[in-house]
C-alpha cells in the first residue's frame, strides 16, 4: 500500500502549499523523495515569485517593506495577492506601523482553496493580525482569540467557529493595542478599493467602530477576534 501513503503525502502537501505536491513528485522521480523534494520545492517557490505576476498575483513582502508576512506562511506560499490587494496592504502598513500579514492566497489558479479558509481562493482577500504591544501571541497569527461575548449558539453544526479553549492558556500574555487596531479597521473601511472587512462584533463595540463595510462574518465561519479579514473589489 505504498502508493496510498505517497498519494496522501502528495495531497496534503498540495493542500497546504499548492506547490508541495509537485515538489514531492519530483523528489520521487529523482528517487530522493525528501531531499530532492525539498530542493524542488525551493526551486518552484522561487520560480513562482517570477511567474505569478504574469498571471495576476504578486508576492507580499516577507523580509522588508511597510508590512511583513509571517515567515512560516511565506514558506507555505500563502502570501500571494492581486496587485490591488497588495497595494492596499502596503498602504495599510504605511498608515498603521507594525502591520503583520497572515494568509492571502496561493500563487496560481483562481478557485484553488486555501484551507481552512472558506474564501481566499482568488487573491482578493488578505488577513492581518491584530495589533499588540509585541508580536502576535500565536506564531501563526491565528487562534489566539480576544475574549468577548457572542450571540452564536452553542453546538451549531456545521461550523468553523472553533473556540479552541484548551489552546488559549498556551499563548503568552499580550496587551491588545486597541488604538492601532481601530485605526487599521477605519483605514480599510474608508479605502474605496476595499469591498468589506470582517471583525468580531464584540471588538467592533469595544473599539467604537461603526461602518457598513465592517461586518460580522457569521456563526458558521471562523472567528475574527484573532485577525482582520479584508477583501478588495
Amino acid at each position: 500500500m505504498e502508493w496510498v501513503w505517497r498519494f496522501t503525502v502528495f495531497a496534503v502537501l498540495t493542500i497546504l502549499t499548492q506547490l508541495g505536491g509537485l515538489a514531492y513528485a519530483a523528489g520521487l522521480a529523482l528517487r530522493r523523495p525528501w531531499l530532492g523534494g525539498f530542493g524542488a520545492y525551493l526551486a518552484l517557490s522561487l520560480a513562482a515569485t517570477q511567474v505569478a505576476p504574469a498571471m495576476g498575483r504578486v508576492p507580499l513582502p516577507c523580509f522588508s517593506g511597510e508590512t511583513r508576512v509571517l515567515l512560516v506562511l511565506c514558506a507555505m506560499n500563502r502570501h500571494y495577492a492581486t496587485p490591488e490587494a497588495a497595494a492596499v496592504t502596503a498602504d495599510l502598513g504605511k498608515a498603521v506601523p507594525g502591520t503583520v500579514v497572515l494568509d492571502a492566497g496561493f500563487p496560481f489558479i483562481d478557485g484553488f482553496p486555501l484551507l481552512p479558509h472558506l474564501s481566499h481562493d482568488d487573491g482578493r482577500k488578505v488577513d492581518t493580525a491584530l495589533y499588540y504591544d509585541g508580536s502576535p501571541p500565536s506564531p501563526l497569527g491565528y487562534f489566539a482569540f480576544e475574549p468577548g461575548p457572542t450571540d452564536c449558539p452553542d453546538g451549531l453544526w456545521p461550523t468553523m467557529r472553533w473556540d479552541m479553549e484548551w489552546f488559549q492558556p498556551l499563548w503568552p500574555e499580550r496587551t491588545l493595542d486597541g488604538a492601532r487596531l481601530a485605526a487599521a479597521a477605519q483605514f480599510l473601511a474608508n479605502d474605496p478599493r476595499v469591498e468589506k472587512l470582517f471583525l468580531e462584533p464584540h471588538l467592533q463595540a469595544r473599539l467604537g467602530l461603526s461602518h457598513p463595510k465592517i461586518r460580522f462574518q457569521g456563526c458558521r465561519a471562523a472567528r475574527h477576534d484573532d485577525h482582520i479579514h479584508f477583501q478588495v473589489f
